[in-house]
């Protein structure tokens, strides 16, 4: 029954992480449009007036009045809304109407995958050292995606490595005392 039960939670942990995902980047998105709405209104309110906050914009950023005069009317008329984004709140491109839906889903799968590690060894391993194994493995699992996610994100790995190993350890020591008082 364990076994059925640990599958179950591997399941619904998926399920849960990857519907948290996509609320999060439905969220952002919704707020990006909203954004994107306003800029809209504000350029049919006051077009002059957006283009001198975006010259006023680039010339903040150390171009000569005549020369970000000229980037935000050369901006303006490739895409008004998308300058204005870049500019106020440095969204460059807004987010597809299909990057929520990818979101959960890759944050389910990757929450399956990672609990099907412990999950396999609590299926196959003898019951004498499946703790051991289990604890074994979650550290290696850690410290490889660690490294790998400060290297592609180009961070400093050790205090990536100490932030995962951190949070992965006491999320395995709560759940080992939930289990012992529980079980």
């Amino acid at each position: 029954m364990l076994l059925f039960a640990a599958s179950a939670a591997t399941i619904a942990g998926g399920l849960s992480a990857g519907g948290a995902k996509w609320a999060e980047v439905a969220a952002e998105r919704e707020a990006e449009l909203r954004l994107a709405d306003d800029e809209r209104a504000e350029l049919e309110r006051d077009l002059h007036g957006e283009l001198d906050d975006l010259a006023a914009h680039w010339q903040a950023k150390g171009l000569t009045a005549e020369t970000a005069r000229k980037v935000a009317e050369e901006l303006h008329a490739h895409d008004a809304i998308g300058a204005q984004l870049e500019a106020d709140y440095g969204i460059d491109e807004l987010m597809p109407a299909s990057a929520p839906a990818w979101s959960g889903v890759s944050a389910s799968i990757a929450f399956m995958l990672g609990a099907s590690i412990p999950l396999l060894i609590t299926w196959f391993a003898p019951v004498q050292i499946e703790d051991t194994i289990i604890f074994v493995a979650v550290i290696v699992s850690l410290l490889l995606t660690s490294i790998i996610a400060a290297r592609a994100g180009h961070l400093v790995w050790r205090k990536v490595l100490l932030r995962s190993l951190a949070v992965g350890i006491g999320t395995m020591v709560v759940s080992y005392l939930a289990g012992l008082a529980f079980f």
